[in-house]
This record gives structure tokens, sequence and C-alpha cells, in this order.
């Protein structure tokens, strides 16, 4: 159990990005369902089972240390008492990379789950997105479906 309660899906989904800029798989982990049952896909990636699976994935993901810098924009969230599903875009950009600034377009659905232990992520699938999105400010309220 990690001690960390997510109240919301949008708590959980703020820590997960916020880990994941700052390279923290603690962090990153704590957003996570303990089940064995989690799912993810990483761009371009295979598709990743368990905790185990799941935590080598980001380990090896944020060994080279906090260079991404990265945009969230034009959530959809669709929930329910159990379950909520957030697709978003992300953009991503390397320092220290040839293409510095030319952010490399995602588009990403997180699934997340009530337990008892709050809101977790159960399913993060990431896939390159066909074209850049108009950018939206990080901190603009979701578009929410009901």
């Amino acid at each position: 159990m990690t001690g960390k309660i997510f109240p919301t899906a949008q708590d959980a989904e703020n820590a997960f990005y916020e880990a994941l800029e700052r390279c923290d798989l603690e962090g990153m982990m704590a957003v996570w369902s303990e089940d064995d049952e989690i799912v993810c896909v990483h761009p371009a990636g295979a598709r990743l089972t368990g905790q185990d699976e799941v935590r080598e994935s980001w380990a090896q993901m944020f060994a080279a240390g906090p260079r991404a810098r990265l945009q969230v924009s034009q959530q959809v969230a669709i929930s329910g008492m159990m379950l909520a599903v957030h697709s978003v875009f992300e953009s991503f950009s390397i320092q220290g990379q040839k293409a510095e600034g030319q952010p490399v377009p995602i588009v990403a659905t997180n699934v997340y789950l009530r337990t008892a232990a709050g809101w977790r992520m159960i399913v993060h699938h990431a896939s390159p997105a066909p074209a850049q999105p108009q950018a939206a400010p990080r901190d603009a309220p979701p578009k929410i479906l009901h």
C-alpha cells in the first residue's frame, strides 16, 4: 500500500503527469492500482501487464533523469461512480535532443478505478497522434461528458 489517497480521478491524473515530468518512479507507481490486472502501452510499444512489467517500463524511461517537458491539453473525461476514462493530448519535448523544441504529439487514454484506497490508474495507453492539436492551457477545466 502506498499511503497516497487520490480523492478524485483528476487528482490521480495530476499526480501521474507530475511523476512523469519529474521521473519519479515511486510517485508514478503510487498512482497505479496495486492489482496485477493493470495495462500500460507506451507509444509504439508492446502491451505491458501487471505491476512488474509496468514498473520496469517506467524505471527504464526514467533512467536518463528528468529531461522531458510535457503539456497536457484537450482532456475529455467520462466518469461514473467506480470508473473514469480520460482522453488527452500530450505534447512531449526532450531537452538535449536534436529535435528539441519540436514537441511530439501523443494521444493518451487513462482509465481510473475507484478503490478503497481512492482512485487508481488501471490503464494508460499512449499512441503517436496524427497531428498537433490546438494547445490549451494545462489548467483549463476538463471537458466532461455525462
